[in-house]
């Protein structure tokens, strides 16, 4: 996903709309909310939006399982784990 914005006083992080060329009429945007310093599942809260292009070509907003955003959360927390304990090496 393309980055969008990055806010580090803030603590935000906001994606850009992305297509996969699999599902060209789908496409998704993700906004990250840090909300600690601590890598802890409550320091962090992402948010996932879908659209899909309906017959007219417009695109209108779609449900999005709940436990992707979970999914997303828990792969960046065990990513900034590895980061953090490389760095302690």
């Amino acid at each position: 996903m393309p980055l969008e914005s990055a806010d580090p006083y803030g603590g935000v992080i906001i994606t850009g709309w992305h297509s996969d060329t699999a599902a060209p009429t789908e496409r998704f945007k993700a906004t990250v909310y840090i909300l600690d310093t601590r890598l802890r599942a409550d320091g962090l809260k992402v948010s996932v939006f879908k659209q899909t292009q309906n017959e007219s070509g417009y695109w209108v907003a779609a449900n999005v399982d709940p436990d992707t955003e979970i999914q997303i959360e828990n792969s960046i927390l065990t990513r900034a784990r590895e980061l953090k304990i490389s760095t302690l090496n």
